[in-house]
């Protein structure tokens, strides 16, 4: 199939391999860019050199590329996935990683380990309740620090040559503009974003994991049922 993936502009590196390896030809398409807090940046790194934070969570890739080369020294450290925990094993930052993708699982992996502990998150400008609060009901302070905003690119997504579109968070399908077909296979990565995709009126027909990966793994599965 020739799928389009929703992605943040120049930040699609390794889908086109990715999807090659399951039979498939993908392409990118931006509903959204990243405006980067430079400031912010800096003042959450110099948080971490003084010594303020029990953990740090890295909830995506993007805030492990802008956080992870001005770090000297970290406290424990917790990936949301395999790829986020990658780049950071590129500066040289060992991260464990949640046995899902999602952030919800944050808190039951630490367990009784967040009491009395602070985390740091530093992440999109995108609200999280349900994380901060789930750390606090379990004993543990939180501090965010929104490193970037995400922003609306306004430009039509270019899904005519495309057999499926991968939506790759909820805010990437909310905020895309883009004509629906009806040969055009929905995807959702993980039920969050399947979740918002309904409410939107486009239920998808294919849901993932949470991860790109298993997204192809299910595609593949539902192709290969049809």
């Amino acid at each position: 199939m020739k799928i389009a993936i929703t992605r943040l502009e120049n930040k699609a590196a390794g889908d086109r391999a990715l999807c090659a390896t399951y039979g498939h030809d993908c392409y990118t398409v931006s509903p959204l860019r990243a405006d980067m807090r430079p400031d912010r940046i800096d003042t959450f790194v110099e948080a971490v050199h003084r010594g303020e934070f029990d953990c740090l969570f890295f909830s995506s890739a993007l805030p492990a590329a802008v956080v992870g080369p001005k770090l000297e020294r970290w406290p424990r450290v917790i990936a949301i996935g395999p790829k986020t925990a990658e780049v950071l094993r590129g500066f040289g930052i060992e991260a464990e990683v949640l046995p899902s993708f999602y952030s919800r699982d944050f808190v039951p992996y630490l367990g009784d380990w967040l009491r009395g502990r602070t985390v740091g998150i530093p992440r999109a400008d995108v609200p999280n309740p349900g994380l901060l609060d789930a750390i606090a009901a379990a004993g543990g302070t939180v501090r965010e620090e929104r490193v970037y905003a995400l922003v609306p690119t306004g430009a039509e997504l270019a899904l005519d040559g495309a057999d499926a579109a991968i939506f790759t968070s909820a805010m990437s399908y909310r905020e895309a503009r883009w004509r629906p077909r009806d040969d055009l296979l929905l995807v959702a990565i993980g039920d969050i974003t399947a979740d918002a995709m309904r409410a939107g009126g486009h239920p998808p027909t294919v849901v993932g994991d949470g991860s790109l990966a298993g997204t192809l793994e299910a595609l593949n599965r539902y192709a290969e049922g049809r």
